[in-house]
């Protein structure tokens, strides 16, 4: 510690100290990480964040969030407005305490080359890391994303000029990487106000298209299809046609009784089956304490249908703060962090007794 006397620690230095969780540790892995020939290289940034890096060292984040959820039981109820009680008719706060430790400094981020957000959900779009990417990287990198989560960026300071707005069939480039821009299926997103001063009628039906977007990243070494915090739709099977899918991101979790938010483990496979993706990976499922998942039970559920219907993808259980190769990890079926220790033995023991081994 810095501080080395009791007298002299504080709630501030304790924060300091411990605070992000992982420091700079995965700023530097991914830095440092120079992906080879024919590969993508893909960090889970907890909850539905990701980072790409291609085999040009090209860099790009997806839906990076630093934030937190409940942290005190003295919060007002929830206004009849709020898209949890235009759905359940409650008022009483969700108990969503952030279940993740921070394993990504936004503020040490200095090599990116685009900053994309599908929707404007405040655990997607995080003021911190627009705040950092302004501060510590290029002028030229683009903050891309539908209308409204531009126009949140813009209403926190982002200059427009370094804002794009996306919609379904745009194709964007961000060096060697190709992103297509899908239709969202997230009807959540449908029912929450969106940061404008006049709100929409309770009766009206948004434009999706104008709120949430998916993405589809192409790499020259494959294809990542981000369904970001879609619902299960039938028409991803149209995805699926008009893109070659090798790695489908999507989001998973245990909704609470009277809440339709995230996809159930059928949901995964059913979405995965449709897409025609090699390989499926649910987020999400990690970061809210009152819905959270276990992506075991859709490697169980996989398991039990893949004879079946004849199933040509699997699924693959990630943890925070992650890596994943592809196409080096695509017969994985789920990571686990390194153990370390890699040079045992490699000196001198140091031991009484080899016994006490």
């Amino acid at each position: 510690m810095a501080v080395k006397n009791v007298k002299d620690v504080t709630e501030q230095t304790w924060k300091d100290e411990v605070f992000p969780e992982w420091g700079n540790w995965l700023n530097e892995e991914i830095d440092r990480t120079t992906v080879k020939p024919h590969t993508f290289n893909m960090w889970w940034l907890v909850n539905m964040g990701l980072w790409v890096k291609s085999d040009r060292q090209t860099n790009i984040a997806i839906d990076l969030w630093c934030g937190t959820g409940k942290t005190t039981h003295d919060k007002p109820d929830m206004s009849p407005r709020h898209q949890w009680s235009r759905l359940t008719g409650g008022r009483t706060i969700q108990p969503n305490l952030r279940a993740q430790p921070m394993v990504i400094n936004p503020f040490s981020i200095h090599h990116l080359d685009a900053l994309l957000v599908t929707h404007f959900h405040h655990d997607h779009i995080d003021m911190n890391v627009a705040a950092a990417v302004l501060q510590n990287t290029p002028d030229t990198v683009p903050f891309i994303g539908p209308k409204d989560v531009v126009n949140q960026w813009i209403d926190w300071g982002v200059p427009a000029k370094r804002c794009r707005v996306v919609k379904p069939g745009d194709v964007v480039k961000v060096k060697d990487i190709e992103i297509s821009v899908t239709d969202s299926f997230d009807r959540s997103v449908l029912i929450t106000d969106p940061d404008t001063k006049e709100l929409p009628a309770d009766d009206s039906v948004p434009d999706m298209d104008d709120r949430a977007v998916n993405f589809v990243i192409k790499t020259t070494a494959g294809t990542i299809y981000d369904a970001a915090d879609s619902h299960y739709s039938a028409y991803f099977a149209k995805h699926g046609k008009d893109f070659d899918i090798d790695v489908a991101v999507v989001a998973y979790g245990e909704n609470p009784i009277g809440v339709q938010d995230k996809m159930t483990s059928v949901d995964v496979l059913r979405a995965a089956e449709a897409l025609n993706t090699k390989i499926v990976i649910p987020l999400h499922w990690d970061v809210w304490t009152n819905m959270l998942g276990d992506p075991a039970e859709v490697e169980q559920l996989w398991r039990m249908r893949k004879e079946r219907f004849n199933y040509k993808f699997h699924p693959f259980s990630w943890l925070p703060g992650g890596k994943f190769v592809y196409p080096d990890d695509q017969n994985k079926l789920e990571y686990y962090h390194d153990r370390g220790f890699h040079d045992r033995y490699t000196h001198e023991i140091n031991l009484p007794y080899k016994s006490f081994l």
